[in-house]
């Protein structure tokens, strides 16, 4: 939902605002910017949000853009991996942002707020204030705390007592993790990895304000808003444009993850079968399954335990992706492995199983793609677990 812009294309079309602060004129106008996902890219999957302010006759028309930040930041990928990203508010050429997003075809709505000269002002001051570069940098969350929610509480804070939410036009019966599938329905992989990453806290059902992580539940909501007026309320929005159409177009994965589970599914069986009758286990297909189950297990706990990513918390996919598994597959390279591996197996085995047995009945959603593999995994520890062929 954010927009990756390097250190360079930052610097490039930024501008320093700083000691330029000015009274708004009558004819400034502050509108809410939504434009379109790209479906075929995951960093922009989500679409993004920012604010435009115009003022024409103080030749002011800049985008304020909460979804930037730079490689060069210091230990950029350290922290990204710990959960710790930092973004910040760029400021730059409304021409500059809107050029951007028509280049990749994304949608781009404009929706003019109906504001008082009062309420206007203090926007700006705020988000003057907030772009400063002793200001500008926040701790990104993908689901609390990004471009989108970012301008929500703008609104929220700044409109005070005048903003008046209705929240009543849909029912809040989704959680996070049902609405990232619904986004990432064109990028089954990035689905499959972002589902197999985060855990239980990504499927309680979402609040309605939470649904405002996304771009698209901000336009409407601001769609629905009203401020208080002396006759009672009026629409927060008073025009909206549509500033340039959607034409990207969606291509699918040319191998989409439950084929190619699916044919590793037959695969296992069939080898499977083939290892029943000649009595010998194929240890190289198993060495396959296991260690990178096991690297998957190792990298979900240190996800869980090591990092700030906390909805990465109490994640199911540990029960067939067992941290052990990556030790156990290096034993199997022994050529007369313990035989007591044959009781570890039996219960992966039996975990496996519930897994599918309870596949509904889990609290955390798993992703269906994964079924096939967790099947192979299973037909695998059995078959260990129930035999003393040779290896």
């Amino acid at each position: 939902m954010h927009r990756f812009i390097l250190a360079g294309l930052f610097w490039l079309f930024s501008v320093s605002l700083w000691g330029q602060a000015h009274q708004l004129s009558e004819s400034a106008e502050i509108s809410i910017i939504t434009c379109g996902p790209d479906p075929n890219e995951l960093y922009s999957a989500f679409g993004h949000s920012a604010i435009r302010i115009i003022d024409p006759e103080n030749g002011f028309d800049y985008a304020f853009n909460y979804g930037v930040f730079d490689f060069d930041q210091p230990n950029f990928y350290l922290n990204f991996a710990r959960g710790k990203n930092y973004y910040k508010l760029a400021v730059y050429k409304y021409e500059n942002f809107e050029w951007a997003y028509q280049r990749d075809g994304r949608f781009i709505h404009e929706q003019v707020l109906h504001l008082s000269p009062t309420q206007k002002e203090k926007i700006y001051n705020f988000l003057m204030w907030n772009a400063q570069p002793e200001n500008r940098t926040y701790r990104y969350d993908y689901y609390h705390d990004n471009c989108a929610t970012r301008i929500r509480d703008v609104l929220i804070n700044e409109l005070g007592n005048d903003l008046l939410i209705d929240s009543t036009f849909f029912k809040a019966a989704h959680s996070f993790r049902q609405k990232t599938n619904e986004y990432l329905s064109t990028l089954p992989w990035g689905d499959l990895g972002i589902d197999i990453c985060l855990g239980l806290p990504i499927d309680r059902t979402m609040y309605a304000s939470e649904y405002m992580f996304l771009p698209d539940y901000i336009e409407s909501f601001v769609d629905r808003m009203q401020l208080k007026s002396d006759s009672g309320s009026i629409a927060l929005v008073k025009e909206k444009r549509i500033a340039n159409p959607q034409t990207v177009e969606a291509w699918h994965s040319l191998v989409h993850p439950l084929v190619a589970f699916g044919v590793l599914l037959l695969l296992v069986v069939s080898i499977s079968m083939w290892d029943w009758r000649r009595k010998k286990l194929s240890k190289w297909l198993d060495l396959f399954l296991f260690i990178p189950a096991g690297l998957v297990g190792v990298l979900l706990t240190a996800l869980w335990l090591l990092t700030d990513h906390h909805d990465a918390a109490k994640n199911f996919n540990i029960l067939w992706a067992l941290p052990t598994h990556l030790i156990v597959g290096l034993i199997l390279v022994k050529k007369q492995p313990p035989r007591w591996l044959r009781t570890y197996f039996m219960g992966a085995g039996i975990l496996n199983l519930v897994i599918v047995a309870g596949w509904t009945l889990l609290p955390q959603a798993i992703n269906p793609f994964l079924l096939p593999l967790i099947v192979a995994l299973l037909v695998r520890c059995f078959l260990r677990g129930h035999t003393r062929f040779t290896v």
